[in-house]
């Protein structure tokens, strides 16, 4: 099995297209949403947020950020006051974001665990992921940066059909890469013709792409609930994009808060490798073969008034009210595993056995 390194020279043509993405007058652009890169802290069995204290826990999971990270993390911990460093290139940034990880199924019935790569303009980050956060287009409506002890959760790993909260559903999104960086023109829509809501059913070259936008809407009083959603919600007129309102159960206006991991799925193309009846072979670690139970973590970590302040000035990708370090220096930060083992290479099932389910 060979992972193709999928940057510098091999994507050239990618750049004139990203070059596209900045420029493009049609749509948002790098100085609409505060973009960054986080690499890889650590990979294992753990949720502080679903299964806090639980060693190890049901499913594996990718976890980037602050170096507060642990099995529990009671909201009543302020993060930043306890995380000495931070694998996002904002260095106020202690927050926690983690999301399920993506597996290759052999035909064979083995599993080896797909790798993260790189986004563009984020060259030389350690596996990971990117992160934004975004307030209004219109650069007037203010909002609410989140409170130390926040958290949030997005999808159901128990999930094999749509979410039936709609929004919830229309919030995470899949695109296959067939060519470097596309064949999706510039900044067309997450969500859009160019994607889907399951898995693709094609070799993905160029990588697979997830995203997945969180509500912006919150109670105004609890940190986090039973459910680890019900004190957000999403607009109930309207989009983020566009003028909307909150519900009067949530009229509080958040910050819009978006992953996006990049998979680097070109050791995996070969239709040999795949099932013998032409489906899909990707799953993620809790053993969903559809996609649908894709889900993402977030738990609060910016220093002080850090992340009000990006908010109050509208920071693009550049963002001069931010202390930042480079992202070598990001890279340096990691946390050994509490979970040890293996993960990687071929695995006669995956981490912790859950059973594969469509």
């Amino acid at each position: 099995m060979r992972l193709h390194r999928l940057t510098n020279s091999a994507l050239s043509s990618a750049w004139l297209l990203s070059a596209a993405v900045a420029q493009a007058p049609s749509g948002p652009t790098l100085r609409d949403f505060l973009r960054f890169s986080c690499s890889e802290l650590n990979i294992q069995r753990i949720d502080p947020l679903v299964t806090p204290g639980q060693i190890p826990a049901p499913h594996l999971h990718q976890f980037v950020g602050g170096n507060a990270l642990a099995p529990s993390m009671d909201p009543s911990l302020n993060v930043s006051d306890v995380a000495t460093c931070t694998t996002c290139t904002f260095t106020e940034d202690f927050s926690n974001y983690w999301t399920a990880v993506l597996f290759f199924r052999h035909r064979n019935g083995s599993f080896h665990r797909v790798p993260l790569m790189e986004n563009l303009f984020l060259e030389g980050t350690r596996g990971g992921m990117t992160v934004y956060y975004t307030a209004p287009y219109d650069k007037k409506t203010k909002v609410t940066a989140f409170k130390p002890g926040f958290r949030m959760l997005i999808g159901d790993p128990m999930f094999r059909a749509p979410s039936p909260n709609a929004d919830e559903f229309k919030s995470i999104a899949f695109r296959c890469f067939t060519t470097p960086w596309g064949p999706a023109p510039a900044n067309s829509e997450i969500g859009g013709s160019w994607d889907t809501r399951t898995f693709p059913d094609k070799p993905c070259p160029y990588g697979l792409r997830i995203n997945n936008f969180f509500p912006t809407c919150w109670d105004g009083i609890n940190v986090d609930s039973p459910d680890h959603k019900s004190h957000v919600a999403y607009p109930s007129k309207g989009t983020f994009e566009t003028e909307w309102e909150c519900p009067a159960t949530h009229p509080v206006k958040l910050p819009q808060v978006l992953y996006e991991t990049i998979w680097n799925t070109s050791a995996f193309n070969d239709k040999a490798m795949w099932p013998e009846d032409g489906s899909q072979p990707f799953v993620l670690s809790m053993g969903d073969e559809t996609g649908y139970g894709w889900h993402g973590d977030y738990l609060f970590g910016w220093k002080g008034d850090a992340l009000q302040r990006a908010m109050d000035k509208f920071c693009g990708q550049d963002c001069p009210e931010l202390k930042t370090q480079t992202i070598q220096e990001a890279n340096k930060c990691s946390k050994a595993p509490i979970v040890n083992e293996a993960i990687d290479g071929w695995l006669d099932a995956l981490p912790g056995n859950p059973q594969i389910s469509r």
